[in-house]
């Protein structure tokens, strides 16, 4: 993998899904929702929106996850009972006990259409400085920065600028392949 460099692998900005940062929970639904019909012939498909300023560089991302804790419902009950772990509660108690007290909450449609209305960036992620990666750093590097931090993506710099994203996925289907075609070429050796 020491001739594949993050530029080879990465998504251009110009093909993720962006917003920009006065849209909305559904504004940015829409663009993902583009961003994966376009791409979905060839690769794995997108599951984040990049949140962009007035000038277009990138502020923010909102991943599949902080779509869905948007529908979430937030009050100190809630809060309280998420909190039962601590206490040596099972993840099956405490889901058992957000349930009977989410039967009181308004109706999903009610939620889904008040989140729809709701910022992005009053949602979004703001990229830590372990989420950047330079476009001529090797794939080998990119893929230890992307498992020391946990990361499914990382965004892609050149200069001061954010070119692109690279995903956990890309690497992986980049890696697999390395891997397959080492053993296919040792396997063909062994035969000869």
């Amino acid at each position: 993998m020491k001739n594949f460099f993050v530029k080879d692998l990465m998504v251009p900005i110009s093909e993720y899904a962006t917003v920009p940062e006065g849209a909305t929970l559904y504004e940015a639904v829409l663009a993902l929702e583009k961003a994966q019909e376009k791409y979905q012939q060839s690769r794995y498909s997108h599951r984040a929106v990049l949140i962009l300023d007035s000038k277009k560089r990138v502020i923010g991302k909102l991943s599949q996850m902080d779509f869905l804790c948007a529908l979430e419902p937030s009050d100190a009950n809630l809060e309280q009972i998420r909190k039962f772990n601590q206490f040596g509660f099972t993840r099956k108690a405490i889901a058992l006990q957000q349930e009977e007290y989410l039967k009181n909450s308004p109706p999903i449609l009610d939620v889904y259409s008040a989140a729809a209305k709701l910022n992005v960036t009053e949602l979004m992620q703001q990229p830590t400085e372990g989420e950047y990666v330079d476009e001529n750093t090797s794939v080998d590097m990119a893929l230890h920065q992307l498992t020391a931090g946990s990361n499914l993506s990382l965004l892609v710099t050149r200069g001061e600028d954010i070119v692109g994203v690279l995903r956990l996925a890309d690497v992986f289907a980049a890696v697999f392949h390395a891997m397959k075609d080492s053993e296919n070429k040792l396997s063909d050796g062994a035969t000869a």
